[in-house]
C-alpha cells in the first residue's frame, strides 16, 4: 500500500467519480483506476460499486475510508512536524520542571505566553532525579525550569525568573501559624517532614545543626505532593521555598535568623541553535512580572 493510493481513494470516496477523483489527484484517470484496482487486490475485495453515476462505496469501502481518513490526518501531522524541523521551528515544546518548583507561579505565565504565541504547544515534564541542564544540551528537552545550578555552561542561555526564600511550611491551623516570624527552637516541638528532593536539603539541616537544633525527621519523601499533603493536614512541619506551595491549607512563615534563598531560572540552548519558539518563551518568562 502506498500513500498516493490512500489519497486517490479518499478523492474517489468524496466524488464517487473516477474522472473527478483523477482531477483532484492530479493524475490521469487510467492511472487512478489502476491504483484503486491494486488497492482492492491487496485488501481482498471491491471498494466501490462501479455503476456510472450511481457508483457507491461497498461495505469494505466505507470501513477503509474511515481508516484512511485517520491515516491522512496522521500523515498531515507528520509533514507539519517535518516542515517545522526543517525550518527551525518547533510547534511542540518540551519543557522539564524541577519537582521542587511549584505550579502556582506558572499558571498565569503559561496562559499569557500561549496567548502571545498561539502556534506553540507546551508539553511539561517532571525533571527526573539525576537530570539537569545537560538534558537541554542533549536535545531531550527544549528548556528546563529549575533552581540555578552552581556550575556554568557557556552553551546554555539561562534567564533568571524570580528569587524565593526558604520558609517554614505548616497547616493554617498549626500553633506556629499565628506567629509572623517563627523561632528556630520552636520547630523542634513538632514532627519534621524531610523533603528528599530539595536541592538545599543539606544546607538547611546544617544551618540548624550549627545552632544546636537537630531536626529529627519523622517522615521522609521525595514526593513534593506527599510532603505538602502531610504538612497541610496535620501538625507536622517542613521547610520549603515560599513559592512552591501547592497544597490547599498549607501556609508559610519566615524563620528568625534563617536567610537561605534560591533563584529559579529557565535554561535553553544558547544562540541560534535554539528553536525560535523556545527563545520567545524564554524571553517572555524573563520579562514577566512574577510578583
Amino acid at each position: 500500500m502506498e500513500l498516493n493510493q490512500v489519497s486517490y481513494f479518499l478523492h474517489l470516496a468524496d466524488t464517487l467519480n473516477f474522472t473527478a477523483a483523477a482531477r483532484l489527484s492530479s493524475v490521469s484517470q487510467p492511472s487512478l483506476t489502476r491504483a484503486i484496482r491494486r488497492l482492492e487486490e491487496e485488501l481482498g475485495g471491491p471498494l466501490i460499486h462501479r455503476d456510472g453515476k450511481n457508483s457507491r462505496l461497498t461495505g469494505l469501502g466505507h470501513d477503509v475510508e474511515a481508516e484512511f481518513r485517520r491515516m491522512a490526518v496522521a500523515v498531515k501531522s507528520v509533514r507539519n512536524h517535518s516542515e517545522n524541523w526543517a525550518m527551525g521551528r518547533h510547534r511542540v515544546l518540551d519543557i522539564a520542571v524541577a519537582p521542587t518548583v511549584g505550579p502556582r507561579e506558572f499558571t498565569a505565565f503559561f496562559k499569557s505566553a500561549l496567548a502571545q504565541a498561539p502556534s506553540i504547544e507546551i508539553r511539561l515534564h517532571a525533571l527526573q532525579a539525576k537530570e539537569d541542564t545537560s538534558e537541554v544540551l542533549s536535545g531531550k528537552y527544549h528548556a528546563c525550569i529549575m533552581p540555578r545550578e552552581t556550575r556554568t555552561e557557556h552553551k546554555l542561555e539561562v534567564h533568571p525568573l524570580f528569587r524565593e526564600r526558604f520558609v517554614l511550611g505548616c497547616s493554617a491551623n498549626h500553633p506556629l501559624a499565628v506567629s509572623e516570624t517563627v523561632r528556630g527552637e520552636d520547630l523542634l516541638e513538632f514532627p519534621f517532614v524531610d523533603r528528599l528532593r530539595c536541592e538545599f536539603r543539606d544546607r538547611i539541616l546544617d544551618h540548624f545543626a550549627q545552632r544546636g537544633l537537630l531536626m529529627q525527621p519523622r517522615i521522609r519523601s521525595d514526593r513534593e505532593d506527599w510532603v505538602q499533603g502531610v504538612v497541610a493536614d496535620g501538625h507536622a512541619i517542613c521547610i520549603l521555598p515560599e513559592r512552591s506551595v501547592s497544597a490547599r491549607g498549607l501556609v508559610t512563615r519566615p524563620i528568625d535568623g534563617f536567610a537561605l534563598e534560591r533563584d529559579v531560572v529557565i535554561a535553553t540552548v544558547s544562540g541560534s541553535t535554539a528553536p525560535v519558539e523556545i527563545r520567545k518563551i524564554a524571553q517572555l518568562a524573563a520579562g514577566y512580572a512574577w510578583g
